[in-house]
């Protein structure tokens, strides 16, 4: 629910720019003192804008001990606030540097096998738009670009459903489903199982394993898949956060591992995996668009009707 018109004249009239990075500088260095030296201010100085700008919101935004000053519960969400409204400063910036060359600047974040099988022909949607829209790319795992999504880092996410929910949580971001993305258990090619004319799961628990992250969606889907078979997932031999990475030390005969199946299919034309027939086979895991969804965004705009959402 938003604030009455009144309240938001009330703190546009009282806030600068320079009152929110003082309390994003706060959460981050927790002492008056250590913030007065960074921002050049006197101590003094400091702790009278803290009260001017705790009085504009009409709460407070720390509690201060003698070991400094930590945000309550309602400024651990202003301060959040705050730290975004820099970040879209900058972007803003930029934006507006590039002018007519450009109709936006896009700040998207995806998983490597969403970002190097599913983007590229979003991307160049955008890139051959007139005015195009330039881009940026930050490939990570889904737990970082969550966090960088909250942060303000992105504009908006092309993911799998995040496993962990980030503690803004859910409410301050919307999901649009895309797409599944399939899954395959890879092996090298000359291993016995590439022959089998089917696989279960006991026999796969016997095997050396290449594993995704732990906190990872695939992660995920290699444990309940075993779990749902009543077999014991292996400790793997390699963990790696690269999907890439993973099918390429299987060539390598480091083990067996799961991949998105668009992040195999060139190291499956070349022979150098294999995919087992294994059942039950690994369910489908969804592909999302998320993003915060508190203003309208031409930025989300022009990346939904790349996506085929509008």
């Amino acid at each position: 629910m938003s604030a009455p018109p009144s309240q938001v004249d009330h703190l546009v009239a009282r806030l600068r720019f320079r009152h929110l990075r003082l309390i994003t500088e706060l959460q981050r260095d927790g002492s008056l003192r250590a913030v007065a030296q960074t921002l050049n201010l006197t101590q003094p100085a400091v702790s009278k804008a803290l009260g001017e700008i705790e009085s504009a919101f009409g709460f407070a935004l720390f509690t201060r001990t003698a070991r400094g000053v930590t945000p309550t519960a309602q400024g651990a969400i202003a301060i959040r606030g705050a730290a975004l409204l820099l970040q879209e400063l900058a972007h803003l910036r930029g934006e507006a540097e590039a002018g007519e060359r450009a109709a936006a600047i896009i700040r998207i974040g995806a998983p490597p096998f969403v970002a190097q099988g599913y983007l590229p022909k979003v991307l160049a949607r955008l890139a051959q738009r007139d005015p195009p829209v330039r881009m940026h790319l930050l490939e990570e795992r889904v737990p970082m670009l969550m966090q960088a999504l909250l942060n303000g880092e992105v504009d908006a996410l092309v993911t799998s459903h995040p496993m962990q929910m980030p503690e803004a949580g859910p409410a301050a971001l919307r999901f649009e489903r895309l797409f599944e993305v399939e899954f395959s258990v890879i092996a090298p090619p000359e291993h016995p199982l590439t022959r089998a004319r089917k696989v279960d799961w006991q026999q796969l628990a016997r095997e050396p394993w290449v594993m995704p992250a732990r906190t990872s969606m695939a992660r995920r889907l290699i444990e309940e898949s075993f779990m749902k078979a009543g077999a014991v997932a292996p400790q793997p031999v390699i963990e790696s956060t690269s999907p890439g990475t993973n099918v390429q030390l299987v060539a390598a005969g480091a083990g067996l591992s799961i991949a998105p199946t668009p992040a195999s299919r060139l190291a499956q034309s070349l022979g150098q995996v294999k995919s087992l027939k294994v059942s039950p086979a690994i369910p489908p895991a969804p592909v999302e668009l998320i993003y915060r969804g508190a203003v309208a965004n031409l930025r989300i705009e022009l990346l939904r009707e790349a996506l085929g959402l509008r």
